[in-house]
Formats: C-alpha cells, sequence, structure tokens
C-alpha cells in the first residue's frame, strides 16, 4: 500500500535523525567546529561518491549508497544549523538545544517540499535516482559558487535554499528506494 508523502517524508526523516543522535552519543557535537565550507565540501564527498557508484556499477568498499543518501540530509541540517550558529561562541551546546534546531530544519524542509510538490504535482516520483543524485551535486556546485562569492548573488537563492532543496531530493532518493523494496 502506497503511503502519502508527508508520512513516507516523517519517516525518512525519523530514520535519518535516529542516526543522527546516535552518531552525536559517540562523537558528540564534533561538527560544531566545522566551517560551512567544509560541510559544503563533506556533502560533496557523499553526492560524489553516489555518483560515481551508481556510473561504475560497483563498489570496492562493502558500504551502500543508502547511507551517503542519510548522511547528505544529516550533514546538510548540520550546515543550516552552522549558518545559524557558527559564530556563537558554544561550541559544545546541550543535545536537546541541538535536536531542536534539528527538528526545526527538517520541519522546514518539510514545509518546502509540501509547497513545491504543490506546484510541481511531484514530479520527482517520476524521476530516476541518478537524477535526484546528479541534482543535489547541481545544488552543491551552487552552494560551493555562493560560498566562493561571500554569500554575493545577483538573482539567485541563498546558500540556505539550496540545503533545503538537498534535503528534500535525498529524502526523494530514500523514499523511492523504500518503495522498490
Amino acid at each position: 500500500m502506497k503511503q502519502d508523502t508527508g508520512t513516507q517524508f516523517d519517516d525518512i526523516i525519523s530514520a535519518c535523525k535516529d542516526i543522527f543522535l546516535a552518531k552525536m552519543k559517540d562523537y558528540g557535537p564534533a561538527w560544531r567546529i566545522l566551517r560551512p565550507e567544509s560541510l559544503t565540501d563533506q556533502i560533496y564527498i557523499k553526492a560524489n561518491r553516489i555518483r560515481n557508484l551508481q556510473h561504475k556499477g560497483e563498489r570496492k568498499i562493502n558500504e551502500d549508497i543508502w547511507p551517503e543518501f542519510i548522511g547528505i540530509v544529516n550533514y546538510a541540517i548540520i550546515a543550516l544549523i552552522q549558518l545559524e550558529w557558527f559564530e556563537k561562541k558554544d561550541i559544545q551546546p546541550p543535545l536537546p538545544e541541538i535536536e531542536a534546531m534539528y527538528d526545526k530544519y527538517a520541519q522546514q524542509a518539510r514545509s518546502l517540499m509540501f509547497d513545491k510538490n504543490h506546484d510541481y504535482d511531484e514530479a520527482w516520483r517520476n524521476m530516476r535516482i541518478s537524477s535526484l543524485t546528479d541534482i543535489i551535486l547541481m545544488k552543491l556546485l551552487r552552494v560551493k559558487q555562493i560560498e566562493d562569492n561571500k554569500g554575493e548573488t545577483f538573482v539567485s537563492e541563498g546558500v540556505d535554499a539550496n540545503y533545503y532543496d538537498i534535503i528534500n531530493y535525498a529524502v526523494f532518493a530514500l523514499i523511492k528506494r523504500s518503495e522498490q523494496h
């Protein structure tokens, strides 16, 4: 039985958040030391690996692409948190505060997803996962250019809008995968 997009989105975000919280227990907020540009590069590494594995059809490291999509969701949310918090001196905020920020940005991504799904009539459902990967990479290259331009844009959306799109495209890939299994 096919679920509605909102429920599917919530299920994927819940699974991503569970992994995020488990890693917080293992590592704490070590990511707080990263500059926003470093987070963009971390997401790029994950998306590039997915694309390479999709293209090559084989892997040498026994790790599937799906955890990479989860990592993209989590690192994009972390990047949004860092955009707001980077200048804060508190490098080790308490977990409840971090979790609240995670929920805030996941909810904002969800809201944007519904708005865009309305206008685009859920076109992503007819896309290939490889195309979703390519769009994530394109969004990352846009972010890198905006970062290199010190945040200046002439007519384009800012870095945060691209991170929200990255979250949603990664969630879409994970939804499509869940529907295949």
